[in-house]
């Protein structure tokens, strides 16, 4: 390791953000600090108590830079960003996908039906969640259509208007109001007791059931009161998961954390109402303190799931609780309390999540270091393989796709330490090449990927460690003509044999069947033609619905994509029946007609008649 000692005395008192970099100029971690000499000068001293985690970073830092910010609050958000932006191997990164399901409410219908989602928006609906481990979102939504018989049919209500009452009318779990069998106001009042309920008061939901059992139990329809008792049931089950009374009036969110040293496990536990939705565990590997990790998680947390609880508790109090409460706030639209209680209920409750983390921490230890290890040792045995001296942090995937020279696509796809990273895949339609040429194809590809190092778009100017073209000699050939003049490795990953190409060299690499290297290439592999043949699908539904069904009178581009969805083939669509088109949903017996006498001559041609 470098000897930083005089940089690290000219460092500035202020606050900012840092950033640590390895041998290879990547940038490896990123930090904030109230006092940026202090902090970073921590990680270089001997007699300061680090992680096992914290000492692998150190252990690789070859340099680092500094950002001065304006505001301790600029900080917070600036290192946000930039951990987004950089993806650095030793902090913490959320995926996008992480989102939970909610109860939504429209309370600007006359009628609002409730609705399970994972996508949050700011409309004016009430939203009510999230549920995850512990309790189901589905089975409350049961609950409460069993007990307040309330509708959860999709769709504008005006589009349901003058149709005949459906079967959960008939099985009381909707008063149909589309045909006029309730009033607003009426419903309306069923609504409140729905939103009593999902605020943590299940007293009348509980009186309600019992009422229905026994009313039909007294009618001798025994079926229907076995379907109350079973949601009393799952009403109890609710119930008796709250180990703790808490007053109705709480709405809580609770991060706590447990860690060896190496690996460790942050727990998110649910409040709303008084209840325990659940709660989730999330596996951190990361290095840092435990302030850094909690502030980190909780930022990007809330950036993907956008309801913030009044109220945060954790183990201690961050060095940076009020910036993060004023981010918080801004977010919310209102006040956000961020405690670390010492005793009480809510004492209690971190106390629940920590136990959590820690349980979880244990049961997964083994397959935590397992994972880490494995991906660890693939990338070092690909990079020795190679021959290539650098650590494989990036690796980019590439392949082609088209049907007879149509419809021509490529597909990009990123790995970052061994996973995949979503948010940066991107795809290509071909635009110089004429007819059936992959190798044209791939050259076109590459250079306009390469073309793009300098863009503002992280996607491309982050230089690959590795690419990775799906294809033998002839793909790898027209891709290195290219980038050979940019100092990037790139090999090809012949299919068939699973060979591997290398520029310059006639005969493969053959990696050893089974290996962690030849997994991890593989993966990357697949994963870019599942891409590109997605994207390809894609397309042609497009073209094939832009050329043949929105010439027919009264087809636009949503009934065109339900013929195609229901008929798979355009060939399906002109052999089908008017009946059988009638099956499609929006298609009533008119516009079948007029889509089946739309390819007659087509028909004719299919049987040889013309």
């Amino acid at each position: 390791m470098r000897d930083f000692s005089e940089k690290l005395n000219s460092l500035p008192k202020s606050f900012g953000v840092y950033l640590m970099l390895d041998e290879s100029r990547q940038i490896i971690y990123v930090g904030k600090a109230k006092n940026l000499r202090n902090r970073i000068k921590q990680y270089f001293n001997a007699s300061t108590s680090k992680t096992q985690k914290t000492l692998q970073l150190v252990d690789k830092i070859d340099d680092f830079r500094y950002i001065l910010t304006s505001s301790e609050l600029e900080a917070l958000i600036l290192e946000n960003n930039l951990i987004k932006e950089h993806q650095p191997k030793y902090n913490i990164l959320l995926k996008d996908d992480k989102t939970y399901p909610y109860i939504k409410i429209d309370l600007k219908s006359d009628f609002p039906a409730l609705e399970i989602t994972r996508h949050l928006k700011k409309d004016g609906c009430k939203y009510f969640g999230p549920y995850m481990v512990g309790i189901s979102a589905t089975a409350v939504l049961e609950l409460l259509q069993s007990a307040f018989s309330v509708r959860n049919c999709k769709g504008n209500f005006r589009t349901l208007k003058n149709r005949r009452e459906c079967l959960n009318y008939h099985i009381d779990r909707c008063p149909a109001p589309c045909v006029g069998k309730i009033t607003a106001d009426d419903y309306k009042t069923r609504i409140k007791k729905v939103i009593s309920f999902l605020n943590g008061d299940d007293r009348e939901l509980k009186e309600v059931l019992e009422l229905k059992m026994k009313n039909a139990s007294d009618n001798l329809d025994f079926e229907l009161a076995l379907t109350y008792r079973d949601s009393l049931e799952t009403l109890n089950k609710i119930s008796r998961k709250q180990m703790i009374n808490f007053p109705n009036n709480l709405n809580i969110d609770t991060f706590a954390f447990a860690t060896n040293g190496l690996v460790g496990v942050i727990n998110y536990l649910v409040l709303r109402g008084g209840k325990v939705l659940g709660s989730e565990n999330y596996l951190v590997n990361e290095a840092g303190n435990l302030q850094d990790i909690l502030s980190n998680y909780i930022v990007q947390f809330y950036e993907i799931n956008p309801i913030i609880a009044s109220e945060i508790v954790l183990p201690e109090q961050l060095a940076f609780a009020k910036e993060l409460k004023s981010y918080l706030e801004s977010k919310k639209g209102s006040k956000v309390d961020i405690i670390a209680p010492k005793a009480g209920l809510k004492f209690a409750l971190m106390k629940m999540a920590s136990d959590n983390a820690t349980e979880h921490l244990q049961n997964s230890l083994a397959k935590i270091v397992s994972k880490d290890t494995l991906t660890r040792v693939a990338s070092e045995k690909l990079a020795e393989a190679l021959d290539i001296k650098t650590p494989l942090r990036r690796l980019e995937c590439y392949d082609i796709s088209n049907i007879s020279g149509t419809d021509k696509v490529a597909s990009m796809v990123v790995f970052i330490n061994g996973s995949p990273y979503n948010k940066m895949y991107r795809r290509f339609k071909i635009k110089t090449v004429v007819g059936i040429d992959d190798f044209a194809c791939m050259k076109e590809v590459i250079k306009r990927r390469t073309a793009q190092l300098n863009s503002e778009d992280n996607s491309f100017s982050d230089i690959p460690d590795l690419i990775v073209i799906d294809g033998g000699k002839g793909q790898l050939s027209s891709a290195y003509d290219i980038i050979k003049d940019l100092n990037i490795n790139i090999i090809g990953l012949a299919k068939r044999e699973e060979e591997v190409f290398v520029p310059n060299r006639s005969d493969p690499i053959i990696l050893t069947k089974n290996s962690p290297e030849l997994s991890l290439l593989q993966r990357i592999r697949d994963e870019a033609h599942r891409f590109a043949i997605t994207y390809h699908r894609t397309l042609r539904l497009d073209r094939q619905t832009k050329s043949n069904l929105l010439n027919i009178e009264g087809i636009g581009k949503t009934k065109a994509r339900a013929l195609l969805t229901h008929f798979k083939r355009l060939e399906n669509i002109i052999n089908a029946t008017p009946e059988d088109i009638q099956k499609v949903d929006g298609f009533g017996k008119n516009i079948a007609k007029v889509v089946y006498e739309y390819f007659e001559d087509e028909r004719q041609e299919l049987r040889g008649l013309k």
